[in-house]
């Protein structure tokens, strides 16, 4: 084979369909005569058989009638799954469906649904495809990969629910209105100081990832660190006071205490009266005694009002503070180990958003005691006002004159 019909041919190939490149092929080999054939296959990377087809093709007398045909025949190709198992959707219905957990025979009862483990026992009944058909099919079907959600309750949900929600929302807009002090409290979950593992990832050089320790067990020189969150909603400003002791009404009070001398009382030098929003359980709990008194001692320290309102049994999660500061915190130092009280305080300081939330973040060293009992003679003290709306969820607390 002469330079030019090669180099014709590796010019012609990559602008032909297969059709073209057949037909084409076929007559530089019938042009060259004798041994073309293997001379073009081995410079076009085609086999004899499909040159040889040209050929024959060529020389039919209904070539050019089949110009507007398609390249391969009908019916080409590999078959769909479903023409050679017609069964499949039915048998991975049959094992992915959760009514089958009852079965103690069902193969997937105690391992996760996944693919490959689809794949194998699709392959113990005879059918035999790759796990990467068989997300195509669950796909088709309309399965997709999910997490468990948390939807269903133990309890039914208080009939007063959303007028409880509704109330609070009424009473924030009040005391917005009147320039008047809104924060949402609340404890975030205590977190281990050490170099331990923190959920989460962050861009690392790869060649020097941050090592941390292989188990989870608290570290007892290094403590535990309680975050106490206080969030300004009218401000979007967060305050949280990081304890190293307990969670307790006591500890509760103070963060709020803390707040007030740090932020409240600038941010709101005329205020008359403060409302918290807070959950119904805990260390802040509308049945936790202590937490009444400490507050009454708070309003009678700054001869100020207040009032406070708790969001419903298992409704925290609608408290603010849990997903305008909370929230943003976790994401701000996910990957990156807590090793010191002073990193978890300077994680949580930094903290910030495109809608301008900043956070204050001080450290508390006080030992909070658990188990406090107070008296009825010391709850009776405490000058409580309940509102005629669902008093044990709303009331106020008046400095005592």
């Amino acid at each position: 084979m002469d330079i030019q019909t090669e180099n014709r041919i590796r010019t012609m190939l990559p602008l032909l369909n297969e059709r073209q490149r057949r037909l084409f092929l076929a007559s530089e080999a019938d042009a060259i005569g004798y041994g073309g054939i293997s001379q073009v296959s081995k410079a076009s990377g085609i086999s004899r058989v499909t040159i040889t087809q040209g050929i024959k093709e060529l020389k039919s007398e209904d070539v050019y009638a089949m110009e507007n045909e398609r390249s391969r025949r009908g019916s080409g190709g590999r078959k769909k799954v479903s023409e050679i198992y017609p069964n499949i959707y039915d048998e991975i219905e049959e094992i992915i469906q959760p009514h089958t957990r009852g079965n103690p025979e069902n193969p997937l009862l105690w391992t996760s649904k996944s693919v490959r483990k689809l794949q194998a026992t699709l392959g113990e009944k005879g059918i035999n495809v790759s796990f990467r058909t068989i997300s195509d099919l669950l796909k088709e079907m309309g399965y997709a990969l999910l997490s468990n959600r948390k939807d269903l309750v133990l309890k039914e949900s208080h009939p007063d629910r959303n007028a409880q929600f509704e109330y609070i929302n009424e009473q924030a807009r009040k005391f917005i209105a009147e320039h008047e002090p809104v924060i949402s409290i609340d404890a975030k979950k205590k977190e281990n100081v050490g170099n331990f593992k923190n959920n989460g990832a962050e861009w690392q050089n790869s060649k020097y990832p941050i090592k941390v320790l292989d188990h989870d067990f608290p570290l007892k020189e290094k403590g535990k660190a309680v975050p106490y969150g206080v969030y300004d909603i009218a401000q979007n400003k967060g305050f949280v006071n990081v304890g190293i002791s307990s969670d307790t009404a006591e500890f509760a009070a103070n963060s709020i205490l803390k707040w007030w001398e740090i932020v409240g009382k600038k941010t709101y030098p005329d205020a008359t009266k403060i409302l918290i929003t807070a959950d119904c359980g805990g260390s802040n709990g509308y049945r936790v005694r202590l937490w009444k008194v400490k507050l009454q001692e708070i309003a009678n320290q700054l001869n100020i009002a207040i009032h406070v309102t708790h969001f419903p049994p298992g409704t925290s999660k609608w408290n603010k503070i849990e997903h305008r500061l909370f929230s943003y915190i976790s994401i701000n130092w996910r990957g990156k180990p807590l090793d010191e009280l002073l990193t978890v305080i300077n994680l949580i300081a930094s903290t910030t958003t495109a809608t301008g939330l900043t956070v204050d973040c001080i450290s508390d060293t006080q030992e909070y005691k658990k188990g406090i009992v107070v008296s009825d003679d010391e709850l009776q003290s405490v000058n409580l006002k309940l509102h005629d709306f669902h008093g044990e969820w709303n009331y106020v607390i008046s400095p005592n004159m």
